[in-house]
C-alpha cells in the first residue's frame, strides 16, 4: 500500500513537470506574435497547413528552447525565489530526461517546419532557438548587463517566423514587427529585474539593477519606452496599418509611458511589477490591434 502511494503521485505529476519546463505562459505570448505575423502577412485567409504546422512548429521550438534554458540555469534557478519551484531545482526531473525532452521537441519542430511549411522558416526558427538557448542563456546572460538587449533578437523573431511561414520570404514589414519586440524587451524585463534584484545578486547574474543601480535602470526603462513608442508608430507611418491601429497603439503607448515616467519618482517595487505586468498586456494587445486593423481594411477597403 505504501509503495502504491509513493508511485502514484510521481506518475500523476510527471506531465506537469514536463509542461512546466516548457514555460507555457512565455510560449503563449510567442505563439500570439507568430500567429499575428501570419495573419498580417496574408492578403486573405491564411493557408491552413501553414497556419497549423507553422504555429505548432514555432511553439515546439520555443518550448525546446525553454527546456534547454532551464537545464543550463538549474543551479541559478535553485538560488532564486522566483524559479526555485521549477522541476529541475526541485529534483522532480533530472537533466538527462529534460535534455531528451528538449531534443524531441526541437526535432519535431524542425520536421514540421521544414517539411510542411518551408525551409526558410525552419532555418530561422533554428537560429532563434540557438540564439536564446545557447547564445543568451549560456553566454550573454552571465557576461554583460546588456544581456537582455543583445539577446532580445532571439525573442523578437516569432512574428518574422510567422510571416515567413506564410510568404516564404522576409519582408521589411516583418522586420518592423521584429523591431517592436526588440525595443519592448528591455523595459519589460528590467522592470522585473528591479523587483527580483536580490535573486539576481544571489545568483551573481549581472543584471542592470545590480551592476548600474536602480536609478540608472529606471532611466533606461524610460528611454527604451520612448524608443518603443516611436517604433510602435512605424507600422502606421509605413502604411502597413491604418487609423484603427494608430488610435489603439497611442493609448497603449500612453499607458506604458505613464508607468515608466512614474517609476522615476515612485521607487516602490510594486510599481515596477505593475509595469512588468502592463508590458505583457501591451504587447499582446498591440499585436491583436495589428491583426484587427489588417482585416478591417481588408474587408472594408473604402
Amino acid at each position: 500500500m505504501s509503495q502504491h502511494q509513493a508511485v502514484e503521485p510521481r506518475s500523476s505529476v510527471a506531465w506537469r513537470d514536463y509542461y512546466a519546463l516548457c514555460k507555457p505562459r512565455v510560449v503563449a505570448l510567442i505563439v500570439l506574435t507568430a500567429v499575428a505575423g501570419m495573419l498580417v502577412a496574408s492578403p486573405g485567409e491564411v493557408p491552413l497547413q501553414a497556419l497549423v504546422c507553422g504555429t505548432l512548429g514555432i511553439a515546439l521550438a520555443a518550448a525546446s528552447a525553454a527546456v534547454i534554458n532551464q537545464v543550463a540555469d538549474h543551479r541559478i534557478d535553485a538560488l532564486m525565489s522566483r524559479t526555485r519551484w521549477r522541476p529541475l531545482p526541485q529534483g522532480t526531473l533530472d537533466k538527462q530526461r529534460a535534455l531528451w525532452f528538449a531534443a524531441v521537441l526541437g526535432v519535431a519542430a524542425m520536421g514540421l517546419l521544414g517539411f510542411y511549411v518551408n525551409v526558410l522558416t525552419a532555418v530561422l526558427t533554428l537560429l532563434s532557438l540557438i540564439g536564446y538557448a545557447v547564445v543568451y542563456t549560456m553566454f550573454l546572460k552571465r557576461a554583460t548587463p546588456q544581456n537582455i538587449v543583445i539577446g532580445g533578437a532571439a525573442g523578437a523573431a516569432p512574428p518574422v517566423l510567422g510571416w515567413t511561414a506564410v510568404t516564404g520570404s522576409v519582408d521589411p514589414h516583418a522586420l518592423l514587427l521584429f523591431l517592436i519586440i526588440f525595443a519592448w524587451t528591455p523595459p519589460h524585463f528590467w522592470s522585473l529585474a528591479i523587483c527580483r534584484r536580490g535573486d539576481y545578486a544571489e545568483a551573481e547574474i549581472p543584471m542592470l539593477p545590480i551592476t548600474h543601480g536602480l536609478d540608472y535602470t529606471r532611466l533606461q526603462i524610460l528611454l527604451y519606452t520612448v524608443v518603443l513608442t516611436v517604433v510602435s508608430l512605424l507600422p502606421f507611418a509605413t502604411y502597413m496599418s491604418g487609423l484603427w491601429y494608430l488610435a489603439g497603439v497611442l493609448v497603449l503607448d500612453a499607458g506604458f509611458l505613464y508607468h515608466a515616467i512614474r517609476m522615476q519618482r515612485d521607487h516602490d517595487d510594486r510599481l515596477a511589477m505593475k509595469t512588468f505586468g502592463y508590458s505583457i498586456v501591451y504587447l499582446a494587445i498591440l499585436f491583436l490591434l495589428l491583426v484587427a486593423d489588417h482585416y478591417w481594411y481588408l474587408y472594408h477597403p473604402g
